[in-house]
């Protein structure tokens, strides 16, 4: 057993309510990156409406919010976790790498991909498709509550977990 782990082993998952709330808050700040993304893209692109390069303009959405998010998760907390006091640490307690973090962004894509693939499948109409996502996401926040921990399993297969930032770390307890 080391002395030096930096997290206590057991340190508290935040309840499911709060972080929906902190993934709704965070669709929300996102806009603002999407929107400016967006507006980079059609500029260096010379975009002149909105169906031209959309599939271009997709992918570089893609990679924009990939580096916004393993950025911030390689720091720990994105301006939503901070808000909500949600950390992101390996699943062993220690600082997530950026590999990790990029890891656990392709797989958090799992709570869209079951729906957009049906609706491409399925040639499902927009309202359809947003039934179904609702839906999906339900599911997918659910089947936390059969892990001993209750994270989400693009967490458990990324190595990560999400943590309350109020619990006491290492070192600040004397």
């Amino acid at each position: 057993m080391t002395s030096r782990s930096p997290l206590p082993p057991l340190a508290p998952t935040p309840s499911l309510p709060r972080r929906m709330a902190c993934w709704l808050y965070e669709g929300l700040l996102l806009f603002g990156v999407v929107f400016i993304a967006g507006y980079l893209f059609s500029a260096l692109t010379q975009q002149r409406h909105a169906l031209q390069h959309r599939s271009e303009l997709q992918a570089f959405l893609f990679v924009v919010l990939g580096i916004y998010f393993t950025w911030f998760w390689h720091k720990g907390q994105t301006l939503a976790m901070k808000t909500w006091h949600i950390r992101l640490v390996g699943a062993d307690g220690t600082p997530v790498s950026q590999a990790r973090a990029l890891l656990r962004y392709l797989l958090a894509w799992v709570w869209f991909w079951p729906p957009l693939a049906a609706r491409a499948v399925f040639g499902l109409t927009l309202p359809q498709t947003l039934v179904l996502l609702g839906g999906w996401i339900a599911v997918w926040a659910l089947l936390a509550r059969f892990h001993p921990q209750r994270q989400f399993w693009h967490d458990v297969l990324a190595g990560t977990r999400l943590i309350d930032a109020r619990w006491p770390r290492a070192g600040d307890a004397a």
